[in-house]
């Protein structure tokens, strides 16, 4: 093969290798250190009402996950209840509903809410329509006035809405804002306002509301004030506005509940009705909360990720990956450095084994293994045995050695000795025979050094694979492994 194409093959698949760590990491949110943490919300909301001992049907409008925010873990809790999720006009609305009901009544709505990595806000399927802005009258003027007003100021639609906003915020208000808005009024009527007039343009916009996921640790008891502002529908998506500077961005921290002119509770059958939101920050991990959530997105590289496999069997990988990173340090330690080892993977499976064992004890397990089947292994040499029986001979006095030990370690309460039985019986009566071989041709120097070339080699081995850091990196990325 030409060097141009090795070079070829080479880059690529480093190109590859790379390319899927950083969409991971940067689009599905996999943490690059373990041990991550990252902050998530739990969200309640608790509707309370005294019930007329009769038919009862409550709706609560639930929050939707967005482009920035993904809803998990959603629980409906209640006492003989029937429960049914729907969606409206693009708000989801849980209802609950009772033969017959008397007294306090609680219900409660609890999800877990993580922040997606997500910047674009996936397209309706069909384009939403304008509203009828409903002025009539005085307001009417006053309304088309205002819309003349800012758009004379602005260039285009996203600045005539940061206008329209900021003219609806001064105080004291302007004529045509009065007769639209009055003195004093609330944020929700003026984002009604907003989207209306807008329409009057032709401006597909909604009001939105929702809540403040707070830093500090509330109790579920808190109550939560909520935040109105608004969208409008631009280039097959939706631009979120500040309700108060009019700049086409919202805080990171705002969910959006519900939008619309929707009534966020309905209750039938039920009087003093009262509901309370609230809101308690905690810390998961990193790597759980990215599981949580592209389980939700279910991306095509999840269905071809190791996570979907059983628990038992990842665990099982995540000693098998962990090979490839010692055999590519075997062979910088024999091709590079140039020290002499006995075998070509042995060293990487003893150095696997110490992981187990521990460094010191699995040193010394090694070492008397491999010093008595050596011993043995001469003896045999006086009977003149062909190579297949021979090797059959050590492999047998190497199971009954490693026996042995395992009764002695207990006996003396040495229960690190009984990982003895975790190293490679098959390698070590390779290694065995050929250190006999060297022995006899070349000398005892020469198959001291090598043996104590591998011991060296599976000792960095052993660190090097023990790095937690180096372990999830190639669990969680297994196709770093390309890069190697």
């Amino acid at each position: 093969m030409k060097t141009s194409q090795i070079w070829f093959i080479a880059i690529g698949l480093v190109v590859v290798g790379l390319g899927l760590f950083a969409y991971k990491v940067y689009f599905l949110g996999f943490p690059v250190r373990p041990n991550t943490s990252v902050q998530v919300w739990n969200i309640e909301a608790r509707v309370t009402f005294d019930a007329r001992n009769e038919p009862v049907k409550v709706s609560l409008l639930v929050p939707t996950g967005s482009s920035r925010f993904a809803i998990t873990g959603e629980s409906f809790i209640s006492t003989g209840y029937g429960l049914l999720v729907s969606t409206e006009e693009r708000n989801r609305r849980a209802t609950w509903s009772i033969r017959k009901a008397s007294g306090k009544q609680n219900l409660y709505y609890q999800a877990t809410v993580r922040a997606v990595r997500t910047v674009v806000s996936p397209p309706d399927d069909e384009p939403p329509a304008v509203v009828d802005p409903g002025f009539r009258g005085p307001a009417l003027e006053a309304a088309k006035a205002l819309l003349s007003e800012v758009k004379a100021r602005s260039a285009d639609a996203v600045t005539m809405v940061s206008a329209l906003l900021r003219k609806l915020n001064e105080q004291p208000p302007s004529p045509h804002v009065k007769v639209l808005i009055g003195e004093q009024a609330k944020a929700e009527k003026k984002m009604e306002i907003a989207v209306r007039v807008l329409a009057l343009d032709g401006i597909v916009a909604r009001s939105v509301h929702g809540i403040k996921l707070q830093e500090e640790r509330f109790e579920f008891s808190k109550n939560i004030p909520l935040l109105h502002w608004i969208e409008i529908y631009q280039k097959k998506k939706w631009i979120a506005f500040n309700p108060v500077s009019g700049r086409p961005s919202v805080p990171s921290d705002w969910l959006g509940w519900w939008r619309g002119k929707q009534n966020p509770v309905e209750v039938e059958g039920g009087d003093r009705v009262r509901v309370r939101v609230a809101v308690s920050p905690r810390l998961e991990e990193a790597l759980l909360a990215a599981m949580g959530t592209n389980s939700l997105t279910k991306p095509l590289i999840m269905r071809f990720s190791l996570f979907s496999l059983p628990v038992s069997t990842q665990n099982v990988y995540r000693v098998l990956l962990m090979i490839p990173v010692g055999a590519f340090l075997l062979a910088l330690a024999r091709n590079v450095i140039g020290i002499n080892t006995f075998g070509t993977f042995m060293p990487v499976l003893i150095g696997l084994s110490f992981r187990d064992t521990g460094l010191g004890t699995g040193i010394i397990l090694f070492t008397i293994v491999v010093a008595l089947g050596l011993t043995v292994r001469f003896w045999l040499e006086r009977l003149k045995l062909l190579l297949v029986p021979r090797l059959t001979a050590i492999l047998t006095v190497v199971v009954l050695l490693m026996g042995v030990l395992s009764v002695i370690t207990n006996d003396l309460g040495l229960h690190r000795g009984l990982s003895v039985a975790l190293f490679p019986m098959v390698i070590l009566t390779m290694t065995i025979e050929r250190m006999s071989i060297v022995w006899e041709e070349r000398g005892p120097r020469e198959a001291l050094s090598a043996g104590l070339g591998s011991l060296v080699t599976a000792v960095g081995a052993y660190i090097v694979m023990n790095i937690k850091l180096l372990d999830h990196l190639v669990f969680v990325f297994p196709e770093l492994l390309l890069v190697v």
